[in-house]
């Protein structure tokens, strides 16, 4: 992925090596498997990552007075990581101003919050077993980025799979400013397991088409990808499909109780918007 070639978002809060304040512990870190591990359980039980955020702290805590965030531009140039978050951040943020502005919409940018471990939101306590996520509480898309590594143990490589990991998460944010997600939980909340699970998995692979939509427009408008690059976007899409994680956990498969949908449909969702570069081609719920 030619990511070199794009700006710095300047919509970044870099926690990382801080405390996480207000006395809370530390959240379970996904190196030697144990991060894994417990979202393959949440992801079994039928949960939403999401959902772990609150009994891993207090609910709505803001980040402490005393914690002060990193900027962009005191990134240093050697960590590539978090200067290729911000860079796929950029691209983001230029394509659905494009997309909304084309729609008579304004784009209001999230910020995306670097971070180790646990991190105070506006959703709950943040940790780093719940895998990167969305809060629309405070519209910040937040990430450790270790979970880079887990997700090459689970068989996705390369920097456009990492791309398709911020860029479904941004896709949430997206799906918050057009209301879809506030009518969603509407819905889920006066709906049964079963049928709120199926809710959250249309959300779910809504998101994955709207990074394909991503894709497809900064591809046309920055040249972004490269020999392989969609393929480790497929890759990623596959590999964190509800089934494929349930035969991970060794539990069997439980099609009652996904949350996020097949490696099949995620992967076929991303392409579909990859292909069509249409929000309107990405009506899940249809």
């Amino acid at each position: 992925m030619r990511w070199r070639k794009g700006r710095q978002s300047q919509n970044i809060e870099d926690r990382r090596g801080q405390r996480s304040g207000i006395g809370a512990p530390r959240g379970i870190k996904l190196g030697g498997g144990m991060g894994i591990l417990l979202l393959l359980v949440v992801i079994f039980l039928g949960g939403d990552p999401i959902q772990l955020l609150g009994m891993l702290g207090g609910g709505g805590a803001a980040p402490s007075p005393n914690q002060q965030t990193r900027t962009p531009s005191s990134i240093p140039a050697s960590d590539e990581n978090a200067r290729f978050v911000s860079a796929v951040l950029g691209f983001t943020e230029d394509t659905w101003s494009e997309l909304f502005q084309r729609a008579g919409l304004t784009y209001e940018r999230p910020k995306l919050v670097l971070y180790n471990g646990s991190t105070p939101t506006a959703c709950g306590f943040g940790s780093a077993a719940s895998g990167p996520f969305y809060c629309p509480g405070d519209l910040k898309v937040y990430i450790d980025l270790d979970f880079f590594s887990e997700l090459h143990r689970l068989g996705a490589s390369g920097d456009f799979a990492q791309a398709y990991v911020i860029s479904h998460e941004v896709a949430h944010h997206v799906q918050n400013l057009l209301g879809t997600m506030n009518k969603v939980d509407g819905v889920r909340r006066n709906s049964s397991k079963a049928d709120a699970n199926a809710l959250s998995v249309r959300l779910e692979l809504q998101a994955d088409c709207y990074a394909g939509v991503w894709a497809h427009h900064a591809q046309k408008e920055f040249d972004i990808l490269e020999r392989g690059d969609i393929e480790e976007g497929l890759d990623a899409a596959s590999a964190v499909g509800d089934d494929r994680l349930q035969r991970m956990s060794g539990r069997g498969v439980h099609p009652e109780s996904f949350t996020h949908g097949t490696s099949q449909q995620r992967a076929d969702w991303f392409r579909n918007g990859l292909k069509k570069g249409s929000v309107e081609a990405c009506n899940t719920f249809g």
